[in-house]
C-alpha cells in the first residue's frame, strides 16, 4: 500500500545522555548490571502470569539473559592481557 506522506524524521532526544568521556569498560559494566536487573524483573514478573503470556515473558527474559552473557564476554575480552 502506498503512503501519500513519508514518515517524519526521528530526532533523538538529548534529555538523557551518556557521558561522552565514559570508557568502554565502565559502559559495559553498567550495561551488564542493567541487563542482570532486567532479567530478574522479567523472571519475577513471569511468575505472575499464566499460559502463553508467561511463556512470552520467559522468552523475553532469555533474550535479556543472552544480551547479558554477550556483554559479560565483551568485558572478559577487555580484561585479557595483551600477548607478548
Amino acid at each position: 500500500m502506498f503512503k501519500p506522506t513519508p514518515n517524519p524524521p526521528h530526532t533523538p532526544s538529548h534529555l538523557f545522555t551518556v557521558a561522552p568521556n565514559a570508557n568502554t569498560e565502565n559502559l559495559l559494566a553498567y550495561a551488564s548490571e542493567s541487563l542482570a536487573s532486567a532479567s530478574v524483573m522479567a523472571s519475577d514478573f513471569a511468575g505472575f502470569l499464566e499460559g502463553t503470556h508467561r511463556n512470552t515473558m520467559l522468552g523475553i527474559q532469555q533474550v535479556i539473559m543472552l544480551g547479558e552473557l554477550a556483554v559479560n564476554r565483551a568485558l572478559d575480552n577487555l580484561d585479557v592481557p595483551p600477548h607478548s
